[in-house]
């Protein structure tokens, strides 16, 4: 691909002919559909902004001017734009981000793949620049209509109409979607802007139609022209944002680098705040990413370019567990509802919505309104199931804390992707959600070691009314079946020693705490150990929070206790060595889990393996205690 090899940098755009800037474009686009196929990534949401993507850099001066994307998996054409050419191992271990990052490029600013927080870093930024007598500089936000759902950038829109002279531009990719369709009352505002713009192109059709048949040309013109007034008395373009003080600029055709330009040339000249409106197609220019089955190509795995179709194979994911037993659940209990923030496919959810249509709310980006509003629905005689991906939890800490536990309401929290994720990087790892949930009084936490448990647990969560519970699970393929050899009370006995429940027979060794899907490493570990002499238990305590009296009672038999999670580090540890101590159980607890820091993207085994927390080094530490 000649003409994209040569741009090294923004700089390089700005030399290029219109008709070079459209080859540019489908070579982009050949580019990206070739490379992402092969190693996995956000292909749809890239292909859509390939011609705003360039108009943007041939406008502004970046990295003077400082372009934020919102959220950043929209960022590989602005990757590609300043001279990372190679994706052969995007998104895998020493390769590149699937995010902006900082490490990479000074054209990289947010690394946080959470939505709707650009605005509140552009405001930041131009304020900034501004007390520092810092001018001719300009902040751009691109903020998709699926992020606009989300609260914080009603509060920072808000912020930044109180300083509209701000040189700050926020551009509206606007695709009507997020992962999958945006709904709600912004989504139909935003609708309504575009239907103007549909009038407008089919009033220059009538236009047209005057001039070649004069009669019916002027019915046809006048008619349209009547229903365009009628539009507009309903609605104005310009309408809310302008009411808050804010110069809309739009709707503009996002696949057309010369409007694009002329209108992000316009907000540049402006002095102020401008909000630019962009029209964009999700997938544009690849077959498969625009038909029926689109939403699948917001992230895809390796697939055949031509046909879209996966080339891997997955097997049955922890997601998959979920979806079926919420199912069966809403057969027996008309009251479940489940609630998502725009991730109604990611997290398992279509299922039940197309079984119980009415009892599924989609409430977009918008985690904190989620989880008050499932305190509401709980409080009025519903059981809410929110669905959501770990990390998304952190936004939303307060509302279960004060909404839901304070008020002891029976909502249930099923944690996708809880643990290291991988490949999406540092943002996205549900690394802290037992260290937050941890402090939260009255909490029930569950973590299936495997498909079974995930239903056994779902079943068991939904049945407390009287407190929040949670169930947590790693992103992939669910393990296999890993049947208990006995129960103790709530704690599942993996491994069992000889004599350990005999107190007469003397301490076990070590009891092996395997929290949820790392309880295949401690069985692991535990053979290793084996090997060496020791006696060894491994459990599963299943509800890991709160630490059950059970638990206690097997660590009295015990010299040492290990607990193995993929949490940071202490998190399910400290609150069993809280709880020994609390039953005056003087055993020594040994943690291993995610150290604290943020984790760079790789595959999860890759991570686990960089963070020692798999069976060779964990069996190591131990016998050393052990001896």
């Amino acid at each position: 691909m000649p003409l994209m090899r040569t741009i090294t940098g923004p700089t390089d755009l700005k030399r290029l002919t219109p008709r070079q800037v459209g080859i540019l474009a489908q070579e982009i686009r050949d580019y990206l559909i070739e490379s992402v196929s092969r190693t996995g990534g956000h292909l749809g949401p890239n292909l859509g902004v390939v011609e705003l993507t360039i108009a943007l850099h041939r406008v502004f001066n970046s990295p003077r001017d400082t372009l934020l994307f919102d959220t950043g998996h929209i960022a590989y054409v602005h990757k590609l734009l300043t001279g990372r050419h190679d994706f052969s191992t995007l998104r895998q271990q020493g390769g590149l981000s699937g995010y902006p990052s900082r490490t990479e490029s000074d054209h990289d600013v947010i690394e946080n793949s959470h939505a709707s927080s650009s605005l509140s870093w552009a405001i930041g930024i131009a304020k900034a620049r501004e007390l520092q007598g810092e001018t001719g500089r300009h902040t751009v936000a691109v903020i998709g209509d699926g992020a606009l759902t989300g609260g914080m950038v009603w509060e920072a829109l808000n912020n930044i109409a109180e300083n509209r002279d701000l040189p700050l531009i926020i551009v509206i990719n606007d695709n009507e979607r997020s992962y999958a369709a945006t709904r709600g009352g912004m989504a139909d505002y935003l609708a309504s802007l575009r239907a103007t713009q549909e009038y407008e192109e089919v009033l220059s059709w009538g236009k047209r139609q005057l001039k070649r048949t004069p009669l019916v040309g002027r019915q046809v013109y006048e008619t349209l022209h009547g229903m365009k007034k009628g539009l507009k008395d309903i609605v104005s373009p310009q309408g809310m944002f302008e009411d808050l003080g804010l110069k809309y600029l739009g709707p503009v055709d996002g696949h057309d680098v010369d409007a694009m330009e002329t209108a992000l040339r316009r907000a540049h000249d402006f002095g102020g705040v401008v909000l630019v409106h962009a029209i964009t197609e999700k997938g544009h220019g690849y077959d498969p990413a625009t038909q029926d089955e689109a939403d699948r190509f917001h992230a895809v795995g390796v697939i055949n370019p031509e046909t879209g179709l996966p080339l891997e194979l997955s097997g049955r994911s922890w997601t998959d567990e979920v979806s079926e037993e919420m199912v069966r659940l809403g057969k027996e209990r008309p009251d479940i509802v489940a609630i998502t923030a725009s991730m109604l496919i990611p997290v398992g959810l279509q299922p039940f919505a197309e079984r119980f249509p009415d009892r599924v709310f989609d409430v977009g980006i918008a985690e904190q309104h989620a989880v008050a509003m499932a305190a509401g629905l709980s409080y009025a005689g519903l059981h809410p199931v929110v669905c959501i991906y770990s990390t998304f939890l952190n936004r939303a800490f307060d509302q279960l804390l004060m909404d839901c536990a304070l008020h002891r309401q029976g909502v249930t929290f099923v944690l996708d992707r809880a643990g290291v994720t991988g490949t999406d990087g540092a943002s996205h790892n549900g690394m802290w959600d037992l260290t937050l949930l941890g402090m939260v009084p009255g909490i029930h936490v569950a973590a299936p070691r495997d498909g079974q448990q995930v239903a056994r647990a779902l079943r068991e969560a939904v049945a407390i009314e009287d407190a929040p519970s949670v169930l947590r699970f790693p992103k992939g393929t669910v393990s296999a079946p890993i049947e208990a050899v006995r129960r103790h009370g709530t704690v599942d006995v993996l491994r069992d020693v000889e004599g350990a429940a005999d107190a007469a027979d003397g301490p076990v060794d070590l009891v092996l705490v395997g929290a949820g899907a790392m309880a295949v490493t401690a069985l692991e570990i535990a053979d290793k150990l084996y090997a060496e002499g020791r006696s060894v238990m491994v459990v599963d305590p299943r509800w890991v929070l709160p630490v059950s009296e059970d638990l206690v009672e097997l660590a009295r038999n015990a010299r040492h206790v290990g607990v193995v999670e993929d949490a940071l580090v202490g998190g399910l540890a400290g609150r069993i060595t809280e709880a020994l101590a609390a039953a005056d159980v003087r055993v020594p607890v040994h943690a291993y889990g995610i150290p604290h820091e943020f984790l760079d993207h790789g595959s999860r085994g890759q991570v686990l393996d960089r963070v020692g927390l798999t069976a060779d080094p964990i069996a190591t530490s131990l016998a050393a205690q052990l001896a």
